[in-house]
């Protein structure tokens, strides 16, 4: 058997297993939950250590209990506020934040923060508690919730940072850095990353400095300098990012990248991506000339939904291109979104 394959199931154990659901009650998904607990049995024989259990305890508590806290938000578009929680409220930056987050939810959006002072807070502040999310994580100095979100029922407190981080990325629509330290740092590189590699779906990044602050300009020179210059990133891969000093502009950023666009997946090698309306044949050529490099073969097209897409009720209602994308070229791809915004 090659590693990673599923050993043939155990009749008995599948038995015993479907028994348990059904006294349960049933409910979503129990095939997978099926896989859940099988592979939990497993632990028993293969992992000795308990803090190791422990870890894959924790996760799966911290990540039900969060699937369930967003799943009634799941049609509301979110945008993630990240910055410093030493940011005081006579600064600056703090101010940008509570406009921002005032600015974000009049656009239709709402506001998830880690829920700590400083920038979180001051997202919180402009988007208010009925607009926000708090995604806390338990530090031995900081950080309790902030007084806006600490009663609220949309916070959530994490033991681990990289469950809190699979939360940000999965519900965010958009993520907006204002000045911060290495955790700041850390969510930016984070998001880069997964989108330039298609491990997360592409969304606006906004970098916000203040007027006339050089934090994410003097970044944006180290990166063209030092990852560009010495060929570690490809020049498409800086169309992840957007970097600008007015809260305005960071709403518009964000509104414009959902103009057409809504939501893209792949079925089997075609990679879809779901808009509001259909490009003409006429922006379908020009599209396909000016992307080609990103097309394995054949080319840009509409189509309907495919059947996968109709199995699960996914967006059908939505107008459809797909061709068969390279897998690499990100960057790329959120130029070929621009465009589909600009039709």
């Amino acid at each position: 058997m090659k590693r990673n394959e599923k050993a043939p199931a155990d009749p008995e154990l599948t038995r015993r297993i479907q028994e348990l659901i059904k006294f349960k009650g049933g409910g979503y998904n129990e095939h997978e939950v099926a896989d859940i607990i099988e592979n939990g049995l497993k632990l028993l024989a293969d992992v000795k250590d308990t803090g190791d259990v422990r870890v894959i305890q924790t996760a799966i508590r911290e990540l039900r209990y969060s699937f369930r806290l967003f799943a009634p938000y799941a049609n509301k578009r979110k945008v993630s506020i990240f910055g410093s929680a030493r940011t005081k409220p006579e600064n600056i930056e703090y101010q940008q934040a509570v406009e921002f987050g005032k600015k974000i939810v009049n656009a239709g959006f709402m506001v998830i923060t880690g829920a700590g002072p400083g920038i979180m807070q001051a997202g919180h502040e402009g988007a208010t508690p009925e607009h926000s999310f708090g995604v806390n994580i338990r530090l031995p100095w900081e950080q309790s919730a902030n007084p806006v979100i600490a009663e609220d029922k949309k916070l959530i407190t994490f033991k681990y940072f990289f469950t809190r981080k699979l939360i940000f990325i999965r519900h965010s629509d958009a993520i907006v850095l204002f000045p911060g330290g290495f955790g700041t740092l850390d969510e930016g590189y984070e998001a880069i990353t997964l989108m330039q590699t298609g491990k997360a779906q592409l969304m606006p990044l906004v970098l916000v400095d203040k007027p006339g602050g050089t934090y994410w300009k003097t970044w944006d020179i180290h990166v063209r300098e030092e990852l560009l210059r010495n060929k570690l990133i490809s020049p498409d891969d800086l169309s992840l990012y957007r970097i600008t000093d007015s809260t305005d502009e960071a709403v518009k950023i964000i509104r414009r990248f959902y103009r057409n666009f809504q939501s893209t997946r792949f079925v089997k090698e075609l990679f879809i991506i779901r808009l509001k309306h259909a490009p003409t044949e006429s922006a379908l050529a020009a599209m396909n000339e000016d992307f080609a490099d990103i097309i394995v073969e054949g080319k840009i097209q509409n189509i309907k939904p495919t059947p996968e897409e109709v199995e699960h009720n996914d967006h059908l209602d939505s107008a459809r291109i797909a061709f068969n994308f390279n897998r690499r070229d990100y960057g790329r791809l959120r130029q070929l979104i621009d465009v589909l915004n600009g039709l």
